[in-house]
């Protein structure tokens, strides 16, 4: 058999998938996503920028939370870490936007071993709990060192200029968001079929388990925490030079919630239902508001006063929807619907 679990080659074993309609699909939305933003106005392509760079800090909290089980609220910590790492030395300091994005991803690193530490012992919610001071931490340090962050007052940056390529532009910038969302999600998938991939799920479906195989709890799950971090400041760069302006109130504690529902929503586990959980939040805020102007100006008018608050509630109805009724999230809906695509007329 050449299909299935069962491979024949070498280049069966490594490659991501062997459907040839996958691919074609993949390529398919990739030279879409090439072209969009010459066809699409620019409301349309402010949502396709957001999109890959939520995709891309999310794929990050996939890493850590779905595919190691550890719980973590200090997403936007390492996100804000991420933006400021980049923007304090190429804003402030003149060095290469390569050297910013480089430091984007260290800097996080470096810093998830302080919050990873204390994962070696807690689990669920005192290790969520954990993340979320140290996302409070990094908050209340880059107001405190206002000598290099510029505090309250933030810093203003520049679309970089790379290898000669302007990406000052709207369009050359969401270029650069898809290219780095690409190589994440294919970094990501790598990583999920080597040998710590498997080690990671090994320790979210039982650690005592996993210890007794061999696999050394506590080097995988600083592991973990440091890949995250890594995906999730490089994510954190790119929002703030999409922003154009990094600083502490760029970066509000909605964005972990957003993470985790994005998480939820398209099937913890599943990097395809990263993809879908991504879309299905950055728009749902847009869906929300459509809905309440066919409500009536004066609804329309509430959700624009108060829009921070109806995002968390909509992120908090959404999530307790699909944990009731779908608690595999859109994953699981697009795996039922390809079954029964294949399965018909049989509903099995």
């Amino acid at each position: 058999m050449r299909s299935g679990n069962y491979k024949e080659s070498v280049a069966e074993l490594i490659m991501l998938s062997d459907s040839p309609p996958v691919w074609v699909w993949g390529a398919i939305l990739f030279l879409a996503l090439i072209v969009a933003p010459y066809v699409v106005n620019a409301y349309a392509l402010s949502f396709i920028i957001l999109i890959l760079i939520t995709g891309t800090g999310a794929l990050g909290l996939h890493l850590l939370t779905g595919c190691t089980g550890l719980i973590s609220l200090g997403h936007v910590g390492f996100l804000m870490l991420g933006a400021y790492a980049y923007a304090v030395p190429v804003a402030k300091f003149g060095l290469s936007p390569l050297v910013g994005f480089l430091l984007a991803g260290v800097v996080p690193a470096l810093a998830s071993i302080v919050v990873g530490v204390p994962s070696l012992r807690l689990k669920g919610l005192y290790l969520a709990i954990t993340t979320l001071a140290f996302s409070f931490i990094i908050s209340h340090l880059v107001l405190a060192m206002s000598w290099l962050t510029n505090g309250a007052r933030g810093i203003s940056l520049m679309r970089p200029e790379i290898f000669g390529i302007d990406f000052s532009s709207e369009a050359s910038f969401a270029h650069l968001c898809q290219l780095v969302a690409t190589l994440t999600l294919f970094a990501v998938l790598n990583i999920q079929r080597s040998r710590v991939g498997r080690a990671f799920v090994a320790i979210r479906d039982n650690d005592i388990a996993a210890r007794t195989m061999g696999i050394n709890l506590a080097g995988y799950k600083l592991r973990a925490f440091m890949a995250s971090a890594f995906i999730s400041g490089i994510a954190g760069a790119l929002f703030g030079l999409y922003l154009s302006f990094v600083s502490v109130e760029g970066f509000p504690f909605l964005m972990s919630v957003e993470a985790l529902a994005i998480l939820i929503i398209g099937g913890l586990g599943s990097t395809v239902g990263v993809v879908f959980g991504t879309i299905f939040i950055v728009l749902l805020p847009e869906m929300a508001r459509l809905g309440f102007g066919l409500l009536g100006a004066g609804t329309q008018q509430l959700f624009s006063t108060a829009a921070h608050e109806l995002r968390t509630v909509i992120y908090g109805l959404a999530i307790i929807l699909f944990l009731r009724f779908e608690p595999r999230g859109l994953a699981g809906l697009w795996g039922d619907v390809k079954r029964l695509w294949g399965n018909w007329p049989l509903r099995y």
